[in-house]
């Protein structure tokens, strides 16, 4: 059965979810990368994203400009949920198909979903959010991506508020530090979850 022995790694954008997901693999964790999937299925429906978004949504090599296509996405709601119904049933599927594989192992492993408390689309009940605090998530947005305060923040408001999903978690990673902190928080992370499933 799939998700039985899943635990959601999630976050808010920018508040360092990859680098814990990098540390919490080299624990021993598996990790189904929802991101990878979602770019995957993205550009397998390059063809239907051109028709409904435009031209303009491809890279003259046919694959999608997923830089102009979310700031189109982020610019409108409508459009934002266009694209979800476009792309998130097939997501959906693979996710579950690699869950059920997962499974055959016994053994915890994560799911690393960006936007799970948004979606609500998978019934799995424990959670890692990877925290650090609004303004340190504006500020690695803007360095990070080298956008302006008002776009990093229209992108922070378009997700479910960091300190909401701390509230909603199983467990919360700080991640409001360096990378060695941010690397005892994952061993930490590591015990609760095995002790969670023992």
């Amino acid at each position: 059965m799939a998700y039985e022995h899943a635990v959601v790694l999630t976050g808010g954008i920018a508040t360092g979810k990859s680098t814990a997901a990098t540390l919490l693999s080299l624990l021993g964790f598996r990790i189904i990368d929802a991101d990878k999937i979602a770019h995957e299925v993205l550009e397998e429906m390059a063809p239907k994203i051109a028709e409904r978004f435009g031209e303009a949504s491809l890279l003259p090599d046919g694959g999608v400009d997923r830089k102009a296509l979310g700031a189109r996405v982020f610019a409108d709601p409508a459009e934002r949920r266009a694209l979800e119904a476009l792309v998130h049933p097939p997501i959906r599927e693979e996710i579950s198909r690699r869950s059920e594989e997962q499974e055959r192992f016994g053994k915890p492993y994560l799911i690393d979903i960006p936007l799970f408390f948004e979606t609500g689309d998978y019934p799995v009940e424990r959670t890692v959010v990877v925290y650090a605090p609004r303004e340190i998530q504006l500020l690695r947005l803007m360095e990070r991506e080298g956008m302006g305060e008002a776009e990093a923040l229209r992108r922070l408001d378009a997700q479910i508020d960091i300190e909401e999903k701390r509230r909603r978690a199983t467990w919360v990673l700080d991640n409001s530090g360096d990378l060695s902190q941010l690397s005892s928080e994952c061993e930490r992370i590591k015990g609760e979850i095995l002790k969670a499933f023992a």
